[in-house]
């Protein structure tokens, strides 16, 4: 995730299927993020869209993950 990411963490997301999304927009606000899902509603009604707050790890490599796990234990 990056810096900018960071300072962003509210985001419109698009289920693509039950495994995958799409991030539409990031915002700083969830009162933005609401204003901008209400238009989005308006505009394409047919698609699902969700907000969402976005917290992800700071390292999601799978390799680095065992490595942690490995000198904590």
């Amino acid at each position: 995730m990056t810096y900018k990411d960071k300072l962003n963490p509210w985001c419109i997301i698009r289920p693509v299927s039950n495994v995958q999304m799409r991030i539409v927009g990031r915002f700083r606000r969830r009162s933005d993020a609401e204003g901008h899902l209400r238009i989005l509603k308006q505009l394409i009604p047919n698609v699902p869209l969700e907000i969402m707050f976005d917290i992800a790890a700071e390292d999601t490599d799978p390799e680095v993950l065992l490595r942690q796990r490995s000198c904590e234990e």
